[in-house]
């Protein structure tokens, strides 16, 4: 099995710019973040975007709709920013590929200390492979179905509706 990751940027894959003290995008951090992760399982990486979520449209999301329907692969990760996640797994769950579509993200970026980036990047590869077809969302250690999750701003984590 064949596992695809698609990078579309959000929290997860933001550099922090010490010139300006602001976080951006760059180039995405997976490729480092797979190499020390030593996955065991062959992994497609495709960077669809890099951008945060509350910037992303229609036009967006059917670019990352297209990307699940052209992959090979039965598992797709998705690297998202958690703010409009629902939002994108809600486009994907209507679709109603045949695939296992899980996805991810971070509070914290990958680069910044105590980051939750690496551990739910791991948590979501490894129930991508278990998960049956559909959409889920993996976040800090659970596993939700697309349409019965919401991001708990005050908390800091996701939780059911």
């Amino acid at each position: 099995m064949t596992l695809r990751i698609l990078a579309t940027g959000g929290t997860f894959d933001k550099h922090y710019n010490e010139l300006e003290g602001k976080l951006a995008f760059a180039d995405s951090h997976l490729p480092d973040v797979l190499q020390r992760a030593r996955l065991t399982v062959p992994v497609a990486l495709e960077v669809c975007m890099l951008m945060d979520s509350l910037e992303m449209n229609d036009s967006h999301r059917q670019t990352i709709l297209q990307a699940c329907q052209n992959a090979t692969e039965k598992a797709i990760v998705i690297i998202h920013g958690t703010d409009t996640m629902r939002e994108t797994a809600e486009v994907l769950g209507a679709a109603k590929l045949d695939k296992t579509i899980v996805f991810t993200g971070a509070m914290i970026p990958y680069e910044i200390a105590n980051s939750d980036a690496f551990f739910n990047l791991g948590f979501a590869c490894g129930v991508a492979q278990l998960l049956p077809a559909g959409v889920h969302v993996a976040m800090n250690g659970k596993i939700f179905a697309w349409d019965n999750v919401q991001k708990n701003r005050a908390a800091g984590v996701f939780d059911t509706k």
